[in-house]
């Protein structure tokens, strides 16, 4: 059933009462086309206009197939469920396309009218594969931007080589999002980290410098003096430099006192 999906893509049109026309740029759909057609004995002309090929076959070659399609303004008559997605691949092939994954997820399938639309959609639909449509002015195509659901679609269509490539490149970027996630986590509290160090620091000189340090008690003097000598350590190893070591809430208990006192004054 490929040859339905070439026949509803937006690439196949009716020239008029007798013939149907398929044209596209690729050789490789124009001879996979063309060799469906002649395993069905369905006879058709094949031409180079210079730009593209071109297939023409006569209406009445494909209304002698026993589950042949009824051209009328493109109009298909309904394929059985197993079937769908034959007809989907060939939609594909016909005027499809999937963008690039490094970039972003996108596959989208062109079709010729709001009919056909419709029609791809129930199909897809009734495979699990969960899609939106686009009708504008003379576009109407089915879009997935879900990556689970175009790598589930691929592998309906047999395109397994597609699928495996596609989701190494799927890991490799969410691996990628993942450290990049981890370090600017990093990065941040590392900022945090170093912001509030100057800031205690900064209070503990101002101390100094209106000769209040003296002032303080023990305790507080203590870890003043540990943070001036280790200005980028994280407070849980300055508690353990303490002569009675402290967890990391109670050091930064004692550093916001110091900087409350040197606010005040």
């Amino acid at each position: 059933m490929n040859w339905y999906g070439y026949l509803i893509s937006k690439n196949a049109n009716v020239v008029n009462s007798n013939n149907i026309r398929f044209a596209t740029e690729s050789d490789y759909n124009i001879n996979r086309f063309s060799k469906l057609l002649k395993n069905l004995n369905i006879d058709h002309n094949i031409e180079f206009d210079g730009k593209s090929f071109v297939i023409t076959i006569k209406k009445k070659n494909l209304e002698e197939l026993k589950d042949s399609i009824k051209i009328e303004n493109k109009n298909i008559e309904v394929i059985e469920k197993n079937e769908n997605k034959i007809t989907i691949r060939g939609a594909f092939l016909g005027a499809g396309s999937i963008n690039n994954p490094e970039n972003n997820y996108h596959l989208e399938i062109n079709l010729s009218n709001n009919i056909n639309l419709i029609y791809i959609e129930k199909m897809l639909k009734s495979l699990d594969i969960n899609c939106k449509k686009l009708e504008q002015e003379n576009k109407y195509s089915i879009y997935l931007k879900d990556a689970e659901e175009i790598s589930k679609l691929l592998a309906l269509l047999g395109a397994n080589n597609s699928v495996l490539k596609f989701e190494d490149i799927r890991v490799q970027k969410g691996m990628r999002g993942k450290v990049n996630r981890i370090v600017n986590c990093q990065t941040a509290n590392l900022n945090k980290t170093l912001n509030a160090s100057v800031e205690q620091i900064e209070a503990i000189r101002k101390l100094k410098s209106k000769n209040k340090f003296n002032l303080l008690d023990e305790n507080l003097k203590e870890i003043a003096n540990l943070r001036l000598e280790n200005p980028d350590m994280p407070l849980v190893e300055l508690g353990k430099l303490l002569k009675k070591p402290v967890g990391k809430s109670g050091v930064n208990y004692r550093l916001k006192k110091i900087i409350e006192i040197a606010n005040e004054l």
